[in-house]
């Protein structure tokens, strides 16, 4: 007679954080457990069955109190970004506010395909308490929670409703955050009376797993018709993605470039893939990018587009591109490779870029366009010495600008420091400014743009960092209106020990937003603290101050050279360190760089500046963008 599976008794949460404590992966000969751990805020909803289950399991998944729900779970998603996707931590909130809280996370994870695990209370699966605390009632369908608001950002979603659903539900939940091409949040609502409840649990369900990260081989058929158009392009470019550095596959970019001697631009989100001295790196493309990528974008007969999932930012609303110029992508997943009506090599890039290679076997580009680019490269290069140094007639007897603060930073770190920014005006500098000294040194989260993601952000890049280069730094950048929308990590990071470099970057307001409202000719109006409705005479915050309130060390500066010795002084800092400054709102921006970008504009004004922004508008689309294709 078979013999029945052994089994232990758990409750449902023990069950769940058991299996999590058991999966590893394997990463450059190293074997790790797959989940970091994670971020916590308990309430009643979490405390009692998953707060119970996590407290066993605390050493191998340690957890992390936050300050805010969003922040934290944003703090998760850039620990997966440092590590590439190879690993990912949990966030878990109480059922009500605390889990919609997280919404924005979620949105932020999916739209970079980034890994993130949602344990999130729910409300009672047997309703016989019902109306719960914190229970939002839909009239017409009682299965709805808030926790339905997630399925639009996540990638795979689950409510679970008996013990027994997580033996299908978590393995799911996991191979969805592995997947090179699905790879994204994903949410288990977990209703409180369930997390309680117990089951006799297969052992297996427990046993040590080691996952990899699948390769997908591209088909040779679109390998074939890549490499066919590529061997007859006269002026070809490779548009480098995020998706470069999630594969591994910087070193064979390189190789393949320089093989086939095809000049590189850069995304926003591919930032540091190649090193900034190589002459093969154009630069960034796009409405954040540089006179060289958009020069050699504009004038290429051949694209491709390699990791990138073709933003606006990157596409130029798609006019960064001859109409007739031929697009070739390389993407992991179907529904990126595959837009525009392009030739798609559906596949991971590593594989993609060496059985390309192997097709065009010693084809190379023509040297005179290679010339050419790296003409504009040189010129960029030029552009943006005199646009980041305060000595030159650019920099001189104007008020710190962005670039100036980049570039004093850039010349003073370690080549392996990891940058962070997101949101407002510091993505376009950054982007546009900052030269690469080391590859995958660089996040910049343009994806969701989401403002408050940097002093969080940086707090999980740092716990990622302090698992690999503990003796390097992680830098963010950030202005005064993210700063004050999400800034109690720096609290986050004095407390758990993972030092940050913090720069504040004050213009007063939403200073670039500001810029778009001038430039599509509307007055200034609810972005500058000065144009706003106020009472009195608009005042500044002391950043520095309410920093030092959060255990932070902190300090102001007046000029790029006290700047540079706080930078120092916050090397050599032992917990987080925050430098604060003014910069114009108005002046010092960097004007070079930019394609168009595509506004919806109003068709009828009283202001004439609007309407002949507007027909501008419609003038530039008319010339210059493609429509699907």
């Amino acid at each position: 007679m078979p013999q029945p599976p052994r089994t232990i008794r758990l409750t449902m949460a023990q069950a769940l954080v058991r299996h999590l404590a058991s999966q590893f992966i394997e990463i450059e000969g190293v074997r790790q457990r797959l989940c970091g751990g994670g971020f916590g805020i308990f309430g009643h909803g979490n405390v009692i069955c998953l707060g119970e289950a996590l407290h066993e399991f605390r050493k191998e998944l340690p957890l992390w109190r936050g300050q805010n729900e969003q922040s934290m779970a944003l703090a998760a998603v850039a620990y997966a970004k440092q590590k590439l996707r190879r690993r990912f931590m949990f966030a878990t909130a109480s059922a009500g506010p605390g889990t919609t809280n997280m919404v924005t996370a979620a949105a932020v994870a999916h739209t970079n395909r980034l890994p993130i695990l949602f344990l999130c209370g729910d409300t009672y699966v047997t309703r016989l308490p019902d109306p719960v605390l914190q229970q939002v009632e839909h009239f017409g369908d009682p299965t709805l929670s808030v926790n339905d608001t997630f399925k639009s950002v996540c990638r795979y979603w689950d409510r679970i409703t008996h013990p027994a659903q997580i033996i299908q539900s978590l393995p799911r939940a996991i191979a969805t955050m592995l997947d090179p091409a699905d790879c994204g949040p994903v949410f288990l609502g977990l209703p409180q009376d369930v997390q309680g409840w117990s089951y006799d649990y297969p052992i297996a369900f427990f046993e040590e797993r080691t996952h990899h990260i699948r390769r997908q081989s591209p088909d040779a058929l679109e390998v074939k018709a890549a490499a066919d158009l590529l061997r007859a392009a006269h002026k070809p470019i490779i548009i480098a993605g995020g998706g470069v550095q999630y594969s591994g596959a910087t070193e064979d970019l390189v190789a393949f470039a320089e093989r086939h001697n095809i000049p590189v631009v850069e995304t926003i989100a591919g930032r540091a893939n190649l090193l900034h001295g190589h002459p093969l790196n154009i630069g960034p493309i796009g409405v954040t990018g540089s006179n060289s990528a958009n020069a050699i974008a504009a004038d290429a007969d051949c694209v491709l587009a390699a990791g990138t999932r073709l933003q606006d930012f990157t596409t130029g609303s798609w006019t960064a591109f001859h109409r007739d110029a031929k697009i070739i992508t390389i993407n992991v997943g179907r529904h990126d490779a595959t837009k525009h009506m392009a030739t798609a090599v559906v596949g991971d890039a590593k594989l993609s870029l060496q059985q390309l290679t192997e097709n065009l076997g010693s084809h190379r580009a023509p040297q005179a366009w290679a010339g050419f680019a790296d003409q504009e490269r040189r010129a960029w290069d030029g552009y943006v010495d005199r646009n980041t140094s305060p000595t030159t007639e650019e920099g001189r007897n104007r008020p710190m600008s962005y670039a100036q603060v980049i570039g004093a930073i850039n010349g003073l770190c370690h080549p392996r420091d990891r940058v962070v920014a997101a949101a407002g005006g510091l993505p376009a500098e950054v982007a546009a400014n900052w030269r690469t000294l080391s590859p995958g040194t660089v996040d910049v989260e343009f994806g969701y743009s989401c403002m408050g993601y940097e002093i969080a952000g940086g707090w999980g890049a740092r716990i990622a960092q302090m698992e690999s280069e503990p003796e390097r730094q992680t830098i963010v950048f950030t202005g005064d209106g993210s700063y004050l929308m999400m800034n109690s990590d720096i609290y986050s990071s004095v407390l758990s020990g993972r030092k940050l470099i913090i720069i504040v970057c004050d213009n007063g307001g939403f200073a670039v937003i500001n810029k778009l409202q001038n430039n599509t000719g509307n007055v200034s109006f609810n972005n500058l603290i000065a144009d706003c409705n106020i009472e009195g005479e608009p005042f500044a915050v002391d950043f520095a101050t309410h920093a030092r309130t959060m255990g932070a060390s902190a300090e102001d500066v007046h000029s790029i050279a006290e700047l540079k010795e706080a930078f120092a002084r916050a090397q050599a800092a032992k917990k987080t360190y925050v430098i604060c400054l003014k910069v114009d709102a108005f002046d010092g921006w960097t004007q070079e760089g930019h394609t168009w970008w595509e506004m919806g504009t109003p068709s009828v004004s009283k202001r004439p500046e609007v309407l002949k922004a507007h027909e501008d508008v419609e003038a530039r689309r008319r010339e210059r963008q493609r429509q699907g294709v």
